[in-house]
């Protein structure tokens, strides 16, 4: 069997077998609350008995999915230079809240102003990845501390601006603070028409963000970039071996530098789905923890585009199931329970799985080498 093909059944091998052990796990947390597993599972394909429930259920699953996504693209990119960009959350915060503010400042055709709002938060959460690949190139200070550090800064931050210089009107009895609505030209349109080919009922709300194309190109995108590139091939490079990659003229430095603005500019992107795709704001009770979800969206995806869009997805189907679960009387702490035995089980797999077949391969050009050797005869 060639290595490749070995390789490949062997990972998916690895990852059935944690996922089993996954909901094994899930099923012995969920005996302790007191409720049956066999109910629990059941809720999570539980999309409602009516197409309109269906539909919602489906297009909750893929919205939950497509922030998470471009998360697990931003934290993969660090991972490739072997870096841990663990400020995620923080950029995309401060990233949201500039871009929110900057697009209801004024009113353009819906291209120019969506591209205006994109433009925003790319630049502003790539600003914001710059100040750790700095601090990282010219005093040696630890990506992992920094990024953290300023996780809390951002947060903060962004918690201020939307209280006071960002602020929109407040009415009267309102719990939460703003920043000003978008105006419609800001609306990112719906893919709701995708239902509506198949004969069925359009979702409520917000429907089907249209930023999942978006999601997707930034996807075949980044694996163009990572995969086809001399630029992918200098930051996979860096991060196998630094010196080696010194001494055949890539700088370092500026690899870093590099890989955490352009990290830190897909962070930024995080929280435009939401913002232009459904409330319009960003606001005080704005969907907090997708930065630190996305880390276990990219080491689940093995920091491929194609595996964290499986890992998204898999993520998404599992919040989607908060209310079933609900209903079925189970804690909804099962769930966080569930990824993170997944995420745990899968990178386990995966280190057994490089083992066994790095040793395959070992004793495959033992094998080739000693057919290779010639065989003295004696005198």
């Amino acid at each position: 069997m060639p290595a490749g093909l070995f390789r490949a059944l062997l990972t998916v091998a690895g990852a059935v077998a944690a996922i089993v052990v996954a909901i094994a796990i899930s099923s012995v947390a969920i005996l302790a609350a007191g409720a049956s597993p066999m109910q629990a599972f059941a809720a999570f394909f539980d999309f409602g008995e009516t197409e309109r429930s269906v539909v919602n259920g489906i297009a909750t699953m893929l919205n939950r999915s497509v922030p998470l996504f471009i998360a697990g693209l931003a934290v993969a990119i660090g991972f490739r230079m072997n870096l841990f960009n663990i400020g995620v959350e923080g950029q995309y915060k401060i990233a949201a809240v500039c871009a929110a503010y900057v697009g209801s400042l004024f009113v353009a055709p819906a291209p120019i102003q969506i591209l205006v709002i994109i433009v925003v938060a790319a630049a502003v959460g790539g600003l914001y990845a710059l100040i750790p690949a700095v601090m990282k190139v010219t005093r040696g200070v630890n990506e992992v501390i920094s990024t953290i550090m300023l996780n809390y800064i951002a947060i903060q931050l962004a918690a201020f601006l939307v209280r006071g210089p960002f602020t929109g009107q407040r009415t009267e009895g309102q719990l939460t603070t703003n920043t000003p609505l978008l105006p419609e030209s800001a609306w990112f349109p719906n893919l709701n028409v995708l239902f509506e080919m198949f004969g069925l009922p359009a979702p409520r709300g917000g429907g089907l963000w249209g930023f999942l194309v978006v999601a997707i190109l930034l996807g075949v995108g980044l694996w163009v970039l990572l995969e086809r590139t001399r630029f992918g091939f200098d930051v996979k490079a860096s991060g196998l071996n630094p010196s080696a990659a010194l001494a055949s003229g890539v700088n370092p430095k500026k690899m870093v530098i590099s890989a955490m603005v352009l990290s830190g500019a897909i962070a930024g992107l995080i929280g435009l789905p939401e913002i232009l795709g459904d409330k319009h704001t960003f606001g005080s009770n704005f969907t907090p923890g997708l930065g630190f979800l996305g880390i276990a969206v990219a080491l689940l995806g093995r920091n491929k585009p194609a595996g964290i869009a499986v890992a998204a997805l898999l993520f998404g189907f599992l919040d989607r199931a908060q209310g079933p679960l609900q209903f079925a009387s189970v804690p909804p702490s099962v769930i966080m329970i569930m990824q993170g035995a997944i995420v745990l089980l899968v990178v386990i797999a995966n280190e057994i799985t490089s083992r066994i077949a790095m040793r395959r391969e070992e004793r495959r050009a033992a094998q080739q080498l000693g057919r290779n050797t010639p065989v003295e005869v004696a005198a």
